[in-house]
């Protein structure tokens, strides 16, 4: 029997069960914290501790899924391509508009672990918190950060904000495609942008191309803030 639950088919079967298992509930609920991603961690959890299943043999045979965000990552560049009419004359604005969002998105993290007296290896930790996994980890890392923490909340930023995105833009009375793409996945990376390509096609491409400036700007903002505030 451990044979069996240890077997990449198996791992494989698991991981999307739950998460198919999570979309039916969310679907079925619509509750927040039902969120599929929510569900789906849950039930791997219980399950590798029920089961006694080492991380790494886990890890290991779910080898395939983590293959996969390769090519997505292609496809979210194909369909940013089909939407490059949108680009055009559009280029500042979506520039000046994810820079907004990276300083925002740091600075509110610093002023708000200065008023609650947190230490620097909190903020450190929580500085990247709107920027894809990856990504995150690696600027945390570098700015002595705990990686692992990052790693908990960038997600919790992305199933956050994949829930309360839409519902605030539509309550701003946000109508253009362009500005929903980017605001969600400048705010909730990754899952916003599984979200915005629900939303529709060009929010979904500008979606994808938010995670990368994020990326890119909040890296590069990050070492300048640092030493302003040194």
């Amino acid at each position: 029997m451990k044979a069996l639950f240890e077997s990449t088919e198996f791992i494989l079967l698991l991981i999307f069960g739950s998460y198919l298992f999570g979309q039916w509930v969310f679907k079925k609920t619509r509750i927040g914290l039902f969120h599929p991603m929510i569900i789906s961690i849950a039930i791997i959890i219980a399950f590798l501790k029920i089961t006694d299943m080492p991380y790494q043999t886990f890890e290991q045979g779910s080898s395939f899924v983590s293959f996969l965000l390769g090519p997505s990552v292609v496809a979210l560049g194909y369909i940013l391509y089909e939407q490059l009419a949108y680009l055009k004359g559009n280029i500042v604005s979506i520039l000046t508009s994810v820079f907004v969002g990276s300083l925002v998105g740091i600075m509110s993290v610093i002023l708000l672990a200065k008023l609650t007296g947190a230490d620097q290896m909190l903020i450190h930790s929580l500085e990247p918190k709107s920027v894809t996994t990856p990504i995150a980890m690696s600027i945390a890392e570098q700015s002595g950060g705990n990686v692992s923490l990052t790693a908990v909340i960038v997600l919790f930023c992305g199933i956050f904000g994949s829930i309360i995105g839409p519902p605030i833009l539509r309550l701003l009375g946000i109508r253009s495609s362009i500005a929903r793409g980017l605001a969600m996945g400048a705010s909730a990376h990754g899952v916003g942008t599984a979200k915005a390509m629900e939303m529709g096609v060009i929010e979904g491409a500008l979606s994808g191309l938010a995670i990368g400036l994020m990326g890119v700007m909040t890296a590069l903002l990050i070492p300048v803030i640092h030493q302003l505030f040194s």
